[in-house]
């Protein structure tokens, strides 16, 4: 099976390291690599503040997918706060991204990867922003690379005799699916932590979920004039 194979290196304030390497499926993108730790802690269990509207049943699912991937990265930072500054290398087979920046802005991207190729049913549509992980992208990109994803898949469904969504109208549906599950894994995490770095990822995460719908529009115009070839041009 071919894969992808990303690995974060997180370099603490007190000069630990951190190293997290994860593989995902190259055709599917979801993670092959094994769940954070041998024995799930509790708050894993699927059961324990479950996401609302989760379709997963406890009787056949005893634990929450995207919790039991996110157990292993819950250790190695349990005492940072939020705005302590981390080294990150991001490396993958193509390239290496390097940034120093807040732990809660690290564990974001890193968390966000993990939870949309984890195997939780609600997170799956994010599967191929993780195929093709841009790590610490900002707003402009972000919506960018949302809007990508999003009118690929309605150039699948009309290819295949759908009706294609290319006003972005249902894009809000998606990740109101999103929020309910950053609001669960919070509060999953709320127990797992005793500092706020973890939670807050979680946090900063939700504020991309509620702005992003509802800005793209904006912001897509104001990218819209280095499309201004593409536009003009003549498809004879």
């Amino acid at each position: 099976m071919s894969t992808v194979k990303l690995k974060y290196r997180v370099a603490l304030p007190d000069s630990r390291e951190r190293v997290f390497d994860l593989e995902l499926d190259h055709d599917t993108a979801e993670l092959t690599s094994p769940p954070g730790t041998p024995e799930p802690p509790a708050w894993t269990e699927l059961k324990f503040n479950q996401c609302v509207g989760c379709p997963l049943d406890p009787a056949s699912h005893r634990h929450c997918p995207a919790a039991v991937h996110l157990s292993g990265v819950i250790d190695g930072f349990s005492d940072l706060v939020s705005y302590d500054q981390v080294r990150v290398t991001v490396e993958s087979e193509e390239r290496a991204v390097v940034a120093t920046l807040s732990a809660q802005q690290a564990l974001a991207s890193l968390m966000g990867l993990i939870m949309a190729s984890s195997g939780c049913p609600r997170t799956a549509v994010f599967r191929p922003m993780a195929r093709f992980h841009l790590p610490f992208s900002n707003e402009a990109e972000t919506a960018y690379r949302v809007a990508a994803m999003y009118l690929m898949a309605q150039h699948f469904k009309a290819r295949d005799g759908g009706t294609a969504d290319t006003s972005l109208d249902n894009l809000d549906s998606v990740y109101r699916g999103m929020h309910a599950v950053n609001r669960g894994m919070a509060t999953r995490l709320r127990a797992a932590s005793r500092q706020d770095a973890i939670v807050n990822a979680i946090v900063l995460l939700d504020v991309y979920s509620s702005l992003v719908p509802s800005a793209i529009h904006e912001i897509l115009n104001e990218i819209k004039p280095a499309f201004a070839a593409l536009l003009a041009a003549d498809p004879s």
